[in-house]
Parts: C-alpha cells; sequence; structure tokens
C-alpha cells in the first residue's frame, strides 16, 4: 500500500490549547500527491484569518486563537494508514505578517509584539505596550518590576502593560527574568500648541499599536449627491409654484477626512509608520470616540537623519464610515 492523500480536519476555538469540541471543526481537506511528489503541503493561513476577529474599543484585548489541526494518512485503497495517524498538531493563530525578506512561515517577535525600538507619548499621558505573554517573564520600566504570567488562555497571550506616564526606559526579558530581549526608549513630548491625536492600528504582529500624531491636523468635508428634474406644474391651474424646487436633490451624504502629522520623529520609528501604512485596520481617539479609519495616503518616503536630519511625516486618513447614518 501506498501513501496516496491526507484529509486535514482544522478545528479553530478559543480557550486552552487542545480543548476543543466538534463544534470547533470549521474546515474539512483532502489533498493527494500530485505527480511524483513526495508530499502534502496545505495553506491554512486565509482560512483560519476569517475567524479572528478584529474589533478595537480602546480596550486592548487579546485577539489570538487556537487552531488544532487532525490530519489523516489515506492510502492508495482508501483506507486510513496504519501508523502515525491521525496527526495532530496545534498552533496560536495572530492576524500578523512577515515581510517577503522573512522568507516561509516567519516566527515574528515572541517578546514585544512592536518592531520599532522607540515610543513617543504625550507628556504626562500613559501608554501601552503589546507583549507575547509565553515569551516575557518581566519588564522593567524605569526601575518598577512587573512580572508576566501566561495561563495559557488565548485570551491572555497578547497582554497590554501599562506604560506609566513620563516614563524613559522600558527592559522586557525572557521567561528566564535574565536574559534581555529588547529595549524600548519613551520619549514624552509638550505639545503646547496643537491637539494630539491616537491612531491605533493592527500592526504586523497581530497586536494593537498605538502611533500619537502631535502637530498640524486638517480635517475635510466631501459631499456627495444625486439629482433629478422634477415636473413641478399643476395641471388644474395650469401654473407652478415659484417655491417649488425643479431641480430635486437626494441620496446627499458626506465622508470626513483629517490630516494629520507626526511631528519630528527619530529615524526608528520609520518601521512604525511603515506597518501604519499596510495596516488593514486602524482607529482614531476622536472626540470621545474610537472611530475606524483608512490610511488614504498610498506613497511614503523613508526619511533618514543622514538625508532629512529631523523627520516628519504627513498622513491622509478617510472615516470609515458616511456622515450620515445609513447603516441598515
Amino acid at each position: 500500500m501506498a501513501f496516496e492523500s491526507v484529509n486535514l480536519q482544522i478545528y479553530i476555538y478559543s480557550g486552552t490549547s487542545g480543548s476543543y469540541t466538534d463544534t470547533d471543526l470549521k474546515y474539512t481537506i483532502s489533498k493527494s500527491l500530485i505527480g511524483t511528489d513526495s508530499n502534502i503541503m496545505f495553506e491554512i493561513g486565509e482560512l483560519v484569518r476569517d475567524y479572528i476577529t478584529v474589533s478595537f474599543n480602546n480596550d486592548y484585548l487579546s485577539n489570538t486563537i487556537w487552531v488544532s489541526t487532525v490530519g489523516t494518512i489515506l492510502t492508495d485503497l482508501g483506507s486510513a494508514f496504519d501508523y502515525g495517524s491521525p496527526v495532530i498538531n496545534h498552533y496560536l493563530a495572530f492576524d500578523g505578517y512577515g515581510y517577503f525578506e522573512d522568507a516561509i512561515n516567519p516566527q515574528l517577535s515572541t517578546d514585544a509584539l512592536i518592531s520599532a525600538n522607540t515610543i513617543y507619548l504625550p507628556e504626562g499621558v500613559a501608554g501601552k505596550l503589546p507583549l507575547f505573554a509565553e515569551g516575557v517573564g518581566k519588564v522593567i520600566i524605569d526601575s518598577t518590576t512587573t512580572q508576566v504570567t501566561d495561563n495559557g488562555n488565548s485570551n491572555q497571550k497578547i497582554q497590554y502593560l501599562t506604560i506609566p506616564a513620563n516614563s524613559t526606559t522600558i527592559k522586557v526579558y525572557a521567561t528566564d527574568d535574565s536574559t534581555l530581549k529588547k529595549t524600548i526608549n519613551v520619549i514624552n513630548l509638550c505639545e503646547p500648541k496643537f491637539t494630539p491625536y491616537k491612531v491605533t492600528f493592527l500592526n504586523r504582529m497581530g497586536s494593537y499599536q498605538d502611533v500619537y500624531f502631535f502637530k498640524k491636523s486638517i480635517e475635510t468635508f466631501n459631499v456627495t449627491d444625486e439629482t433629478y428634474k422634477r415636473n413641478t406644474v399643476n395641471t388644474s391651474t395650469v401654473t407652478y409654484s415659484l417655491n417649488e424646487t425643479q431641480q430635486q436633490r437626494y441620496n446627499a451624504n458626506a465622508t470626513k477626512s483629517i490630516t494629520l502629522n507626526t511631528g519630528f520623529i527619530n529615524e526608528d520609528s520609520n518601521k512604525t509608520i511603515e506597518e501604519l501604512f499596510l495596516s488593514e485596520n486602524a482607529w482614531i481617539r476622536y472626540d470621545g470616540n474610537t472611530l475606524p479609519i483608512i490610511p488614504k495616503t498610498k506613497s511614503m518616503t523613508f526619511k533618514t537623519s543622514l538625508n532629512d536630519k529631523l523627520s516628519n511625516y504627513t498622513v491622509d486618513f478617510d472615516f470609515a464610515f458616511n456622515k450620515i447614518n445609513n447603516v441598515r
């Protein structure tokens, strides 16, 4: 008997690893060997992503899920293989991505879930640092140590540690509490003239990350509508009223946009701005609400200390909803 095909069952669920039930079965896929191939490969990333909920209301919740796969090897007679079957694997899924240069199935950060080593915060304002709890033992912010624990539940895998206002240095250590994994500098800016806006986006690590825009902001308003010509003649009197419109407007609505400026930031922050541009999910803290936005700017010129001395990024955003509520 020869190995011919594999049936793969995919379970997607929350909770702890391996705690799936029959109701968590989301996909069953079957693939056969082709030609002289000696292995079968399944790409399940896009299938799993459909079940990762991305929702943010200034609440910083872990949005990871567990994925368990059960693979059954079949022979050319259609029966299950005699050994090694079924093959069960468990994975923790993030809504993140790797770059082309990272090669296939890259392992993203296992400690602090941000790419840059610099965080900018308004003076007197606390921040949030996303951590992969499974890979972090402790975090020292200035002189204060916080132990990070992981109970194995999917809702604990990404934890958002509060960065106290006016902190300056964050040191993230591995689970042995002695290996330094990442040092992050916190720069606190006093902005006396403009109102800083906080934009939160889903970064490439699959965590929510904040970026503040400190300088000038411009809001714009774009209206769309349609018109048709009405017949206003009164057939009884064979007259028409001068007060009635002949050109009738309908389907009027509008979208709002905002242009934000980071202010001067260092070259290390290019990573943060790049991931913001690539993010499919972003929100702005606006008038006390957390509102969805879409980065409208589609091109970016990286600025460096050598070429530009000081770097300021201007980014246009569209509010991701119509001004007049037409949600149906």
